[in-house]
């Protein structure tokens, strides 16, 4: 009987203990996949609302999809959910990328609009309290804009921030890069897409375009402004492996965590005015 007692007390600690490791968890919830009664529960004043913006049509190289910079921002939105304590919005398809447009399947917002959409898009979901949101951006040329939204934002007591690709993953990918030159669809893209998605980058297709950078997006046309890119990529995508993209897609995920986490502490325009008595 004592052996039975004893293996019962043993069972239950260990219960308790497993219960409490998956309550100290951080996870997420997707908004979509709430009845709006759920969604009112989640979408407090200190919720942290994450946004993912990747291209659905945008050229990537011979070897790449165009939907690449969505795949990414989806895979990336899945991870952080996960591990966060966040609001998962939809992801943004479109956006500000003039750059690419001399490609077929390629589309591209204006700057006005892509700053406006993002800021229609967060004063909605702000509307039911949240004051903080992250967008969980895959593009360069998507910086301006959304500094550009953020500061509209700002105005209405609201905080956005985004990811500066640069700044979450810039020291990984110096550790492995071996390319000359390159930003786009090139050794570091292609390899982190090598991580993500293999099944969706054909390696036999990839090849060197490297042309030497010079002002304007790319271009097919030999004399045209801006870089010459014949395939529409930017660098050595064939220097790419799985294991380089494991390095910079895990060291940009932790640098997303700690955007959001940060965000999450930051003071909102409306909470420092409460607190001066205004």
């Amino acid at each position: 009987m004592r052996s039975v007692a004893l293996f019962a007390l043993i069972a239950c600690n260990l219960h308790a203990l497993a219960s409490g490791a998956q309550t100290e968890q951080h996870r997420g919830v997707v908004l979509a996949d709430l009845t709006w009664l759920q969604a009112e529960a989640v979408l407090k004043p200190d919720t942290v609302v994450v946004i993912p913006l990747g291209a659905a049509a945008k050229e990537h190289g011979p070897h790449l999809r165009l939907d690449n910079d969505w795949r990414m921002a989806q895979y990336l939105a899945e991870r952080v959910v996960a591990a966060s304590d966040i609001v998962l919005a939809p992801a943004i398809p479109y956006h500000y990328f003039p750059a690419f447009l001399e490609y077929p399947g390629s589309t591209s917002l204006s700057r006005d609009t892509a700053r406006d959409m993002v800021v229609e898009i967060v004063r909605s979901l702000a509307h039911y309290g949240p004051r903080r949101f992250y967008v969980l951006n895959t593009g360069i040329s998507t910086l301006g804009p959304l500094k550009d939204s953020a500061a509209v934002l700002e105005k209405d007591g609201i905080l956005l921030r985004y990811t500066d690709l640069d700044a979450v993953s810039g020291e990984a990918i110096k550790r492995v890069e071996k390319q000359a030159r390159g930003t786009h669809a090139d050794e570091i893209e292609t390899s982190m897409m090598l991580y993500i998605v293999p099944e969706r980058v054909d390696m036999n297709r990839a090849v060197r375009d490297d042309k030497p950078d010079v002002p304007g997006g790319l271009t097919r046309r030999p004399n045209g402004k801006g870089v010459y890119s014949p395939t529409g990529a930017w660098g050595d995508p064939t220097l790419a492996t799985r294991e380089k993209g494991q390095i910079v897609v895990e060291a940009t995920i932790t640098g997303i965590l700690k955007d959001i986490e940060q965000l999450r502490t930051t003071a909102t325009g409306e909470s420092v005015s409460r607190e001066q008595g205004h």
